[in-house]
């Protein structure tokens, strides 16, 4: 299956099966999904497939416990498990490219001896015999498939390419008829081509990982076993150099792990003991013990090649406009030929034979085969891409939008900034007579036992510190603690000013430039002075400013920040970025209807929103463009958006915006291209001009150029 007509064809299969609601078959992918009532089995589906010509294998099901639910299969058995239909497709579209170069190269074999024996012998037995042989072997799958088409009720453009050749020999025109079935043999062969390399964008994940692991048994012996009948909770050794064959977390050894598979990442990561691995991923010089997560049909690499499959599925807002046109185009232009072919020779007294010779030129220009793949083949080839460098895109509907971002809005913590609290300043009061350590020591003493983030941050900061004793907890406050039999206080201005009533002096004056700064600031001392200050602050991460730069090198005008925090460190943060506003102070749904107001003020489908994919899951919704980053692994924030950053690494989305942009232009390029050179041939078939190879090369060689410019997304990063 690699082009429209054939798509119809096997949805018509499938829907006409009993309970089956509706079907969705891709040209492109070779995938077909089927909704149904839940009485249907899969494999009535693929008989009703394959009566219409086509093979099915490999079904894999998904639906809810009542019984409905999705068939989703592909056309040949590449590999078990979740994505198996990819590499299938993959598979079958190898096959059917080498029996259609086969067919085309004995076609245009007897084509040549036909003309040869034309050109020596003159008209006569030889040359008709060799033009009626060329004829029905390019002709032979073509036939097939126009049989298979008329059983389904479609007409597509095989059957228009059969008339046309039967038209042909009707009038006698012998190496015309054979002609025709050899251009269409050769641009179906060259589609082919095309589509089954489109599909490996795709299906070369699926080769990311091993078919067998290396399970370590409870008595210490190591024993190599398929990779799908890895259980959780097995242990698995990954020796230097190894792919590891599903998800889980390292037990024992270290290494650096070579992650770009997943995450994009360029440079590999470091990796011990309780840090997460993924399956497809490189394992580096250490040999390393995993226990698995995850089983080899949910690791985080069979979910992508699922999403994305699921995603080439989705049409895109062009693919939606083509159809519609397509839908009218054909049936407008086989009426035209009925048209050019009766009524002249019955109104005017015209002759029928040149006339039925314009009729099947029009017929062989009847088929929007290229308009109807400019979209498709554009959006899988991008998507392809896109996951092959760390960033799943839900499909053609998320990659235009993409392309039409003007304004992004950020979450701060976790996205901008680290997400991980740290000591920036630590101020001794003058009078105090301590250093900077001693008063650092004494906070972490005080917050020894809190489970505050600052408390953390500070304990981390301190070279050492006691645990101070009777720890109390003050809510809004701070916290006290008994330090060297004394009691000491961490917290707020408030804290010391209001509730012990210690003036902060100079020190107020400084801790209040710390926070306008965007630090919080936690004051240290007893309930008689102050002794000290610690300022803490999130910290910008290093790649956030380069990124802002590459969005607006990309063409993104906007940024805003849109955070929960105060308003110092949002003011702080947007000022150290270079961004052109934010809104502080934000609950959930506070940042949902500044989304929502930032979009209205704007271009229609042009804003973006970029969070964790958990937490921000609402303002993301209300995007037009919600983009999770950092979610390799997380279920939920992979379902949460329709742009997943796989990795931390804020870069990607000016990538993820420039592909888009990129695609947009292509599936623009496409869809003129299809449309001027149909009209042009459209002209030229209805005033006689356009003889009937040449209107095959039209409608084929149109289709192939549309599938060489979508290709080019699979290029570039």
């Amino acid at each position: 299956m690699d082009c429209p007509s054939c798509a119809l064809k096997v949805e018509a299969g499938a829907v006409s099966v009993p309970g089956v609601r509706a079907a969705a078959a891709s040209a492109v992918t070779g995938l077909l999904r089927v909704s149904h009532d839940g009485d249907v089995r899969v494999e009535d589906i693929a008989a009703a497939v394959k009566a219409a010509g086509y093979q099915v294998r490999l079904p894999v099901r998904t639906g809810d416990s009542d019984g409905g639910g999705t068939e989703r299969a592909g056309s040949a058995n590449a590999r078990e498990g979740t994505g198996a239909a990819a590499g299938g497709a993959v598979e079958s579209g190898a096959d059917e490219f080498r029996n259609r170069l086969r067919l085309a190269v004995a076609s245009g074999v007897l084509l040549a001896l036909g003309f040869a024996a034309r050109w020596i012998l003159g008209p006569g037995v030889p040359a008709s015999s060799a033009f009626l042989a060329s004829t029905a072997l390019g002709g032979w799958m073509v036939g097939r498939r126009a049989f298979g088409a008329l059983r389904a009720r479609v007409v597509n453009f095989e059957v228009l390419v059969v008339v046309a050749a039967v038209g042909a020999i009707a009038i006698g025109d012998l190496p015309e008829a054979a002609l025709v079935v050899f251009l269409f043999a050769v641009g179906e062969t060259l589609e082919a081509a095309g589509v089954t390399r489109t599909r490996k964008a795709i299906s070369s994940l699926l080769e990311l990982a091993p078919l067998t692991a290396l399970v370590k048994g409870p008595d210490g012996l190591e024993k190599e076993i398929p990779a799908r009948d890895v259980q959780v909770g097995d242990t698995v050794v990954v020796r230097p150099g190894e792919r590891f064959p599903v998800d889980g977390v390292v037990r024992a050894g270290s290494s650096h792990v070579n992650q770009g598979p997943i995450t994009g990442e360029s440079m590999p990561v470091p990796k011990g003991p309780g840090d997460e691995v993924f399956a497809g991923t490189v394992n580096g010089t250490g040999a390393l013990e995993m226990v698995s997560t995850r089983g080899a049909d949910d690791t985080t690499l069979a979910r992508i090649v699922h999403l994305v499959e699921e995603a080439q599925l989705e049409k895109a807002r062009h693919q939606k406009l083509v159809d519609r046109f397509a839908g009218s185009y054909t049936p407008v232009v086989v009426g035209l030929a009925v048209a050019v072919a009766v009524l002249p020779p019955l109104l005017l007294g015209r002759p029928f034979e040149p006339f039925v010779y314009r009729a099947l030129a029009l017929l062989l220009v009847a088929c929007p085969c290229a308009l109807v793949l400019s979209t498709p083949v554009a959006v899988v080839a991008a998507i392809g891409n896109a996951a092959r460098n760390g960033v799943l895109i839900k499909g053609g509907s998320a990659l235009e939008s993409l392309g039409r971002l003007t304004s992004v809005a950020f979450d701060k913590t976790g996205t901008l900034t680290e997400g991980r609290p740290e000591v920036s300043d630590v101020l001794p009061a003058p009078e105090s007579g301590l250093g900077p350590e001693e008063v650092l020591r004494v906070a972490a003493a005080v917050e020894g036992r809190s489970e505050h983030p600052l408390a953390a941050a500070i304990r981390a900061r301190a070279a050492s510190a006691e645990n101070g004793r009777n720890f109390e907890s003050i809510p809004g406050r701070g916290a006290k603690a008994r330090v060297r039999g004394r009691n000491h206080y961490v917290g707020s201005a408030a804290l010391f000013e209001t509730d012990l009533g210690v003036g902060l002096g100079e020190l107020g004056d400084a801790g209040r430039r710390l926070e306008a700064q965007g630090k919080t600031v936690a004051y240290v001392g007893t309930s008689r002075r102050v002794l000290g200050l610690v300022a803490v602050s999130d910290v910008v991460r290093r790649e956030a400013g380069p990124a802002v730069r590459d969005l607006r090198r990309a063409g993104v005008g906007r940024l805003y920040l849109l955070t929960g925090d105060n308003r110092g460190s949002a003011e702080a943060v947007t000022r150290v970025l270079g961004l052109d506003g934010f809104r502080a102070a934000l609950l959930p749904q506070g940042k949902v209807e500044v989304v929502r107001e930032l979009a209205d003020a704007g271009r229609p489908g042009s804003l973006g929103m970029v969070g964790d994919g958990v937490n921000d899951s609402p303002a993301l919704a209300a995007a037009d463009v919600g983009v999770a980053m950092g979610v390799a692994g997380t279920d939920q924030a992979i379902e949460a958006a329709d742009v997943a950053l796989m990795s931390d690494d804020l870069g990607r989305l000016a990538y993820a915006i420039r592909l888009g942009r990129r695609a947009v232009g292509v599936i623009r390029q496409n869809i003129i291209l299809a449309v001027a050179l149909k009209a042009v041939a459209l002209v030229l078939a209805a005033v006689g001009l356009l003889p009937l190879w040449l209107a095959v090369m039209a409608d084929t060689g149109n289709t192939v150029l549309v599938i060489l410019n979508g290709l080019r997304l699979l290029g570039g990063r």
